[in-house]
């Protein structure tokens, strides 16, 4: 284990350095289906909002809506997500997830679950209670 850090500038700075770290191994970890940042934040998106038309995501995702219909495409194409014209407005597509994309996002879930389980398993008891005991704080610090 390393030393701590001294100040609040040099604490700050490693723990943005360590989430960092911990969000890119998570995400690694648990991409089974091999899917871009891209499209793992659109089905991400579609699983909490539902039925969404394209640009509704483009806005959400801060991207343009061509480059959101080129991930809707391929998301499609691999059965992650279904289309419906939109009930109100019939110039509009809606986009929400397959049953096959809602098993994706399950399995990842699941894998990131698996892998941080198994990681925080490798830790000693008392690095297990340090950890643990540092979730509401961590929770208190997103919250802000």
């Amino acid at each position: 284990m390393t030393d701590l850090p001294t100040s609040l500038e040099a604490a700050s700075a490693e723990l943005s350095l360590a989430i960092g770290q911990l969000r890119r191994r998570l995400r690694t970890e648990a991409n089974p289906n091999e899917l871009n940042l891209a499209e793992l934040g659109t089905l991400t998106r579609l699983e909490k909002g539902g039925w969404m038309t394209t640009a509704d995501l483009a806005r959400a995702e801060a991207m343009r809506p061509q480059s959101m219909g080129t991930i809707l495409t391929g998301l499609k194409q691999k059965g992650l997500v279904q289309r419906r014209p939109h009930s109100t407005d019939g110039r509009q597509i809606e986009f929400a997830l397959t049953p096959a994309g809602i098993a994706a996002r399950k399995e990842r879930k699941d894998a990131k679950r698996a892998w941080l389980m198994a990681a925080m398993a490798k830790l000693t008891s008392q690095e297990q209670k340090t950890l643990i005991s540092a979730i509401p704080l961590i929770k208190r610090l997103g919250d802000e």
